[in-house]
């Protein structure tokens, strides 16, 4: 059962009980994320999750750690472009105790100068590891050069020189604006009495007031181009992209499905025709990233140097097929039984069934039942999926970024793409 309670500052409470589970996953969730920082704040909301648990003024960063250790309990946090959530699961007896921590988390946390140095050098070494994973930091290159000027397309963690000459106080008037009571949602999951969670924290949070509230988004532009970035690797990875669709968008069922059929699993267009029938490739899919405003679909591959145009040739020509061929019926089935099947079955997860409370309490601003989601599934029909697609596809508004032992130049590439 799902229920809802709005506190006279504007801070939301989301519960949905499920007696037979015997956890709750509860998360504490802003809506602010790295699309939202001022260009000298760069990576200041992924710096601010890293801190969460390092110490109130109450508990220290080993106190919080000892306290949810000893009911068996797990604690975490995530900044992604659009939020930023830190949440906890524990045994549904313990929800006193895990509301009490996650408060005092939120709203007493010190921000320690000397914790917040030595943690700055924690994410420059996540930033080099990432860079160092060039099937991971293939995804940010293209995200920043195809949204170019926009924050959405800049990576989470900021870069090495803002995350160095970030400071306490940066952080500090930074949380002034992005801790905006309307922009804070509290969700809980499991076997959670609504009426006691409310009284076990209305009492502190109703004391947030409220402070000036974040700017409106921007969406971004594509900036689609070829770009190629050599680096002594024994890949070359690859990372195609186009204009995707919104989380909100009523079109994105048509693309989700699209996305099954065309690179999100073993059965999939691409990953038969590259990996299984040509063995060009070990890793390949196509991938949606979504906003609340804008998105991107694209195509991922990490492939042998000679291998390149061969491969980008192939996805070429898929991409042309579902621009003129009907998806069968046969595909468009699975594909639904793909999508229901993943959904129903993360169900299964109170961490998941949390996420999904306050994402849809931020996108749509209440509750989307899982059988309202599953009628939009079945109604998606092969020529919408097609018409969507048509509407979407240019081959001259695709983005390639190109990362490796590449020895071909920009230009010839994106005459491959731009054929047909």
């Amino acid at each position: 059962m799902y229920q809802k309670t709005v506190l006279g500052n504007g801070i939301r409470i989301l519960t949905e009980n499920i007696p037979h589970y015997h956890s709750i996953s509860l998360g504490f969730w802003v809506s602010v994320g790295s699309r939202d920082e001022l260009p000298h704040e760069r990576g200041m909301t992924h710096l601010v999750e890293h801190m969460l648990f390092k110490g109130t003024r109450s508990r220290s960063a080993l106190d919080i750690a000892k306290e949810l250790d000893s009911v068996g309990g797990f604690c975490n946090a995530f900044t992604s472009k659009e939020h930023l959530c830190f949440h906890a699961k524990v045994l549904d007896t313990h929800l006193p105790l895990v509301v009490d921590v996650l408060t005092d988390i939120f709203l007493n946390s010190t921000f320690d100068p000397t914790e917040t140095e030595r943690e700055k050098q924690v994410i420059l070494q996540e930033i080099r590891m990432i860079e160092d994973t060039p099937d991971e930091y293939i995804h940010i290159l293209f995200q920043e050069d195809f949204w170019k000027d926009n924050p959405l397309g800049l990576p989470i963690y900021g870069s090495v020189f803002s995350v160095q000459n970030s400071s306490r106080d940066t952080m500090l008037q930074y949380l002034e604006r992005a801790m905006h009571p309307e922009m804070i949602v509290v969700a809980a999951a499991g076997n959670v009495d609504h009426d006691q969670l409310v009284e076990l924290i209305a009492p502190p949070l109703e004391k947030l007031e409220g402070r000036t509230a974040r700017a409106p988004r921007v969406p971004p532009e594509e900036s689609p181009r070829t770009r190629v970035l050599n680096r002594d690797l024994e890949q070359v990875h690859l990372c195609l992209g186009m204009e995707g669709i919104s989380q909100v968008d009523p079109g994105r069922f048509a693309c989700h499905m699209i996305n099954v059929i065309f690179g999100s699993s073993m059965s999939s267009r691409l990953f038969q025709e590259i990996r299984e029938k040509r063995g060009l490739a070990y890793s390949v899919y196509s991938f949606l990233n979504s906003h609340e405003d804008t998105g991107a679909m694209g195509v991922y591959a990490g492939i042998s140097p000679h291998k390149v145009q061969e491969c980008l040739k192939v996805i070429k020509k898929q991409l042309s097929i579902l621009a003129t061929q009907p998806i069968s019926s046969a595909e468009l089935r699975a594909a639904k039984e793909y999508l229901k099947g993943s959904m129903y079955l993360n169900a299964e997860s109170t961490d998941s069934r949390m996420n999904r409370l306050a994402k849809n309490e931020f996108l749509f601003g209440r509750h989307v039942p899982f059988d309202e989601v599953e009628k939009k599934i079945n109604e998606v029909t092969s020529q919408e999926i097609l018409k969507w697609f048509q509407t979407t596809y240019d081959p001259k508004r695709l983005g390639l970024f190109v990362l490796g032992p590449c020895d071909m130049e920009p230009d010839h590439l994106q005459t491959i793409l731009h054929e047909g």
